[in-house]
């Protein structure tokens, strides 16, 4: 029983689960046949080259993108569905533009994807301006198709113009100065030249020729144009064309020896992109060509698309090999999957287009209506953002974003990575590096150059067509050493030499490599000058000569339109003027040894150490003393008789011997270089400028001179003189006599000029005229080339090579010679001496003289301090008795001591004498120490008496007599 109840029980349990799975599936398959009925499908148009493999690749990726799509969780799930209507461009301008005519007519397509070439999409994206459809190309790069004037275009690939600078970075990083661009002539070539030339300007890089080549051009037209190339100094070459017609240029250039060492290949990513598509024979002629592409990551998502695409793109065309997958496969890829998802957003329903209201004789281009989802559409595809095969997908200003750009290089058959490059680090060898934005070369990995070499290319050579480089000369009368241009009537051949000349034969003897040459004068046709030196260094602008050589002076504004090399003279404009020697006539010309300062110094000084010797002998020497006119007249006449050491007066003071052997070097010294200067200006004939300043010539109006055609001119009318005072002169005679007349008698008061003429004028003249004022700052003399001339940085080196030489020396010896004049400025009058020279003799000469003077001080007040210290006394009284103290005589010293001896000695003897003569008296007798009267010491001191032992028993007249020999001998 229990059995058969189990039995039943799971009956019912299992007729139940069938029942609600039988329910489940029929819910499930109602459910799906609603969805399947509510699926909106949208047109969508794709004009494509549908006979060419890039067309056929184009196409697949679109409709494996749009299966994979809605095959995902993701789009399985949306309500739309892209419907594609292709047509066939045809490769053809109108055959893009009839296409699309017929989708947006007769399909009302919500958008278009395509075309393929800039030249096709540049007609396409007009009509869907007028429709309101947006047209979206994943391969139309050109820079002149902008969304600004037509907003309903996106570009689903990159810019051409933001490859210009990963190329201009290629540029720098190697230094090369000068490029030829080598482009297809169409608006896909033209796009990106206008933004090539501006960058390639920013870096100083010139463009000396542009390569255009038609876009149906026969071998034999590449290959002529190719032959120009050749004949051409430049050999770095950019080319910006597609694949088809650029495998073509290669091929002709590995014909023509064009792919050797020495050139230098870059190609843009028009061509980088397909490479790989490339026939093998194609890639191999390429070797050593640098090529710039955007970056694509290749992970595992790109290469298992790459493999299914190339299972179905093979089935489906089965007679096409070696096809490869390139990044425009990947955009247009992403393209239909942005399309896809942009429908889904902006909920589009694919309603009819509005009609226009047109007559019957209307034209196609009238009568196709406008779409009324277009507007939305369009923003939901700027707005979409996702992650694509070909990296991230985001529409700025209705283009793709830049992504890093991969710089390549072809070796062998193979592409080698040699770096990358980003705006946040410029050129690095990784691409996640962080060590900041740099050019270097450093950063590039290895590269096989053209040649199959690794030594960098030096970008230019000696033109192979064996054209000589034309060197333009000036022609000028004067000065002729520097430049001279001979000319020989009867065989009509021109000879040039000169000091410029031979400087620039050194320089190009030492350049590393030979360059051929010919010198032209600038002439005109009667073989006077053709024009100044502005006008001739013109002409290397022109193109008319390849190079300007002569005594041609490196100025701003010529370097404007040409470079200058390193200079090879010295520079500056200087002022020259007459000079004159006065000072054989001049009666006060022994006032002029000395400045002013000095001699009031030396006053100075003669009357302080007069005065201090004064001080110190005063109390202890005769001579010091007297009447007070007598003692001031002793200090001035001891003082400046030490001048030529004719001083009597006996020094009896250790303190003013002191003082008087520092101050006897002092002048000595003085009085030496004195005479010195004197002699020398008596002796030697000493020049004086007529002018020493350029405001005496402004305030004085005088004539000022000029050398004809040089830039002097512009210099002297900026310092305000005016035209009418203004002469120029052609030859050093010419200026001889200008300066020789003065502005008084219609010559010229002063001359500028560049100092290496006025040098070789001053060799011949430098007894009448010399150089003053300050010098006006130039570069000196340059050769001048075209701006941006490979030659200009060897031919600098070569110009320091020459100049540092033996070379230089004597090739100005051979042209100027030995001058047989001293240097001008040394014949000018040279100072008087200063005080600059001796003020520190004059401190030393004081400082001991303050020294023996506070000696003197200290002694004098230590003894008479018992005089200062007297309570009772007032100052002035103080200040009275020791002016008399200091007045009177120091009787401790010893020569009063010496004196009083022998004073008091002769008086004995005298009143002795006196006493035994009747005749007279001793004390009416000459001093014995003067030839005069009676010393006025003898009757200054009859107060002190002076007492003379004898012996006892003797005579009183003999032992007196006796006593005062005696006294007097030891005296």
């Amino acid at each position: 029983m229990r059995k058969k109840t189990s039995k039943v029980i799971f009956s019912i349990c299992f007729s139940f689960v069938l029942l609600c799975l039988a329910i489940f599936l029929s819910m499930e398959i109602a459910m799906a046949q609603n969805n399947k009925s509510s699926i909106v499908s949208i047109n969508v148009g794709v004009v494509l080259d549908m006979d060419e493999w890039f067309g056929k690749m184009s196409m697949s990726c679109i409709s494996v993108a749009l299966s994979d799509f809605y095959s995902s969780d993701h789009g399985s799930s949306y309500q739309t569905r892209l419907v594609l209507h292709t047509r066939d461009s045809k490769r053809d301008i109108v055959g893009a533009a009839a296409a699309a005519l017929d989708l947006l007519k007769n399909v009302e397509v919500e958008a278009i994807i395509g075309p393929i070439s800039s030249m096709q999409a540049d007609f396409l994206i007009n009509l869907g301006k007028k429709s309101q459809v947006p047209i979206i190309s994943f391969s139309a790069t050109s820079p002149s198709l902008s969304s600004y004037r037509n907003p309903y275009f996106i570009r689903a690939t990159q810019n051409d113009s933001s490859q210009v600078k990963p190329i201009t970075s290629i540029i720098q990083s190697f230094g090369w100065r000068q490029v030829v661009l080598v482009y297809v002539d169409n608006q896909f070539g033209e796009g990106i030249i206008p933004y090539l030339a501006d960058e390639l300007e920013k870096i100083n890089v010139r463009i000396p020729y542009r390569s255009v080549i038609p876009e149906s051009a026969t071998d034999d037209v590449i290959k002529y144009e190719l032959t120009k190339l050749m004949s051409m100094q430049t050999r770095v070459f950019i080319v910006h064309m597609t694949s088809t017609l650029g495998s073509r240029l290669f091929a002709t250039a590995k014909e023509n020896g064009m792919m050797s060492e020495g050139y230098v290949w870059i190609v843009t990513d028009a061509m980088a992109n397909g490479l790989n598509s490339m026939d093998s024979s194609v890639i191999e002629s390429m070797e050593g060509v640098i090529g710039v592409k955007p970056y694509v990551l290749r992970d595992k998502r790109v290469d298992d698309f790459t493999s299914r695409w190339k299972m179905k793109f093979r089935k489906e065309n089965p007679t096409m090999v070696n096809v490869e997958l390139d990044v425009y496969g990947l955009w247009a890829y992403d393209s239909a999957t942005a399309l896809a998802m942009a429908v889904e957003k902006s909920r589009i329903s694919g309603a009819p287009f509005r009609k226009p209201n047109v007559s019957g004789n209307a034209t196609d281009l009238e009568v196709f209506g406008v779409s009324r989802d277009g507007p939305k559409l369009l923003q939901a595809v700027l707005n979409t953002t996702f992650t694509g095969l070909g990296g991230d997908f985001q529409i700025v200003d209705g283009q793709l974003q830049s992504p890093p750009y991969q710089m390549i290089n072809i070796v062998g058959n193979g592409i080698k990575e040699i770096g990358f490059w980003t705006k946040e680090n410029g050129i690095a060898k990784k691409l996640n590096s962080r060590s900041g934005y740099s050019i270097s070369k450093e950063n590039f990995g290895s590269i096989i150059w053209p040649g199959d070499t690794t030594s960098v290319p030096r970008g230019w050579v000696i033109p192979t067509n064996g054209k000589k480089l034309k060197i333009g000369v000036p022609v000028k009368d004067g000065f002729t050493e520097f430049v001279k241009v001979t000319r020989d009537f009867s065989t009509n051949t021109t000879t040039v030499t000169g000091y410029c000349i031979d400087i620039f034969d050194a320089v190009m003897e030492a350049l590393p490599y030979y360059v051929p040459y010919e010198y032209v004068p600038f002439a005109a046709p009667d073989g006077k000058s053709a024009g100044d030196y502005n006008a001739l260094v013109y002409q290397v602008f022109l193109g008319k000569f390849d190079v300007v050589v002569g005594d041609t002076t490196i100025v701003s504004n010529r370097s404007q339109f040409i470079d200058f090399t390193l200079p090879f003279t010295e520079s500056g404009v200087t002022m020259m003027v007459p000079i004159k020697d006065n000072n054989r006539d001049n009666a006060w010309v022994f006032l002029k040894p000395l400045t002013w300062e000095l001699w009031l110094t030396s006053f100075c000084s003669f009357v302080f150490i007069g005065f201090v010797i004064w001080l110190l002998e005063h109390r202890v020497n005769e001579d010091f003393r007297g009447p007070p006119w007598q003692q001031v007249g002793m200090i001035f006449w001891f003082s400046f008789s030490t001048m030529v050491f004719a001083q009597k007066e006996r020094i009896v003071s250790n303190l003013a011997r002191f003082v008087l052997i520092i101050w006897f070097l002092v002048v000595l010294i003085l009085t030496q270089s004195y005479t010195a200067s004197l002699t020398s200006m008596l002796t030697v004939q000493k020049l004086q400028p007529t002018i020493t300043d350029v405001k005496e010539l402004l305030n004085n109006k005088e004539y000022v001179g000029y050398q004809s055609g040089s830039f002097v001119l512009g210099i002297l009318r900026k310092m305000n003189f005016d035209e009418d005072r203004l002469k120029e002169y052609n030859t050093p005679e010419e200026c001889v006599d200008l300066l020789s007349k003065g502005s008084a008698n219609g010559g010229i008061g002063a001359v500028f000029d560049e100092i290496p003429y006025v040098k070789l004028f001053l060799a011949n003249y430098c007894s009448k005229f010399t150089t003053v004022g300050p010098t006006y700052k130039t570069d000196g003399f340059g050769f001048a080339f075209p701006i941006g001339s490979p030659l200009v940085p060897d031919v600098s080196r070569a110009v320091l090579n020459v100049t540092e030489g033996e070379k230089m020396g004597q090739i100005a010896r051979a042209w100027f010679g030995e001058s047989t004049c001293s240097d001008s400025s040394r014949s000018l009058s040279s100072n008087s001496l200063g005080l600059d020279s001796f003020w520190g003799l004059f401190v030393i000469a004081v400082v001991a003289a303050v020294f023996a003077l506070l000696i003197f001080l200290t002694k004098f007040i230590h003894e008479h301090w018992h005089i200062i210290r007297r309570p009772n006394l007032s100052f002035p009284e103080r200040t009275r008795i020791l002016a008399s103290k200091f007045d009177g005589k120091d009787y401790s010293s010893h020569t009063f001591k010496k004196s009083e001896l022998r004073d008091a000695m002769e008086d004995s003897a005298r009143d002795i004498y006196s006493s035994q003569s009747p005749r007279g008296s001793l004390s009416m007798l000459p001093s014995p120490r003067t030839n005069g009267p009676p010393s006025p010491s003898n009757s200054s001191h009859t107060e002190q008496s002076l007492h003379i032992s004898g012996e006892e028993g003797a005579s009183p007249l003999r032992n007196e007599n006796v006593a005062v020999r005696a006294q007097v001998e030891m005296v």
